[in-house]
């Protein structure tokens, strides 16, 4: 099986549409969502629709419950609070109920998959680093983990109970090891590139990818902008930050 990872959509149609395309050259057979396919962005009916279509496997995000109000939204940025109230004007009670229902995490035989970390999923805790990062590896019981929620790419691996970051974007699963691997952002990332990545996980060759993809971001801004959504929501993107 080859699975395409992605998360953080937030509403990027742009972003979200050059990345389908890309997994469709390269014969991804199943996709995985680790959460927010909502949020900050100007297309989120769309990008609701799209993915419930290609029948993701995807968990919530804390953008996903806020909107379908599931969490309490007071804790977000103003930008954040502002999105979510425009977001939950467009979108259909049909998508507020699916958002409510994604779970918190989700395993098949290949790997897990969750927004913020293992331990503690309901309150969506970024993983930016080593130290936040062993509560989860003492969690799982599959060697490959999926994650999201910081818009920032990265590979952590643990090897007899020592834990450090793989600085490269690609790597061979190897059976003394357990991976937790965050694909970065699609809609917004924040790692200083503001190309769109997402990965790319081969059971077969049992090598896992991270990529990024060129497109459209001044389109995207400008549908942020004529939505009336907040202006930094879309000067952002082409920073990457």
């Amino acid at each position: 099986m080859r699975y395409g990872i992605i998360s953080d959509i937030h509403g990027n149609l742009e972003a979200l549409e050059v990345v389908l395309n890309e997994c469709r050259k390269l014969k991804i057979g199943s996709l995985l969502c680790a959460g927010d396919i909502v949020g900050y962005g100007a297309n989120p009916k769309e990008c609701l629709d799209i993915v419930r279509k290609l029948k993701a496997v995807i968990v919530a995000g804390n953008h996903d419950w806020a909107i379908s109000g599931r969490l309490d939204a007071s804790y977000f940025t103003e930008d954040g609070k502002a999105a979510i109230m425009w977001t939950r004007t467009r979108i259909a009670l049909e998508d507020i109920a699916y958002m409510n229902d994604l779970p918190l995490c989700l395993k098949n035989k290949d790997c897990i998959l969750v927004h913020g970390t293992l331990n503690d999923p309901s309150h969506f805790i970024y993983l930016t680093d080593i130290s936040k990062a062993a509560a989860t590896f003492a969690l799982m019981d599959s060697p490959v983990c999926f994650v999201g929620h910081t818009h920032v790419p990265m590979v952590l691996i643990e090897r007899g109970g020592n834990i450090y970051k793989h600085e490269g974007t690609e790597l061979e699963i190897r059976p003394e090891c357990k991976y937790i691997i965050n694909p970065g952002s699609i809609g917004q990332p924040r790692d200083g590139n503001p190309l769109a990545s997402f990965g790319v996980y081969d059971t077969q060759m049992q090598t896992i990818e991270i990529r990024r993809v060129l497109y459209d971001v001044q389109k995207a801004q400008r549908k942020i902008i004529e939505a009336g959504l907040p202006k930094p929501l879309a000067l952002r993107l082409a920073q990457g930050e």
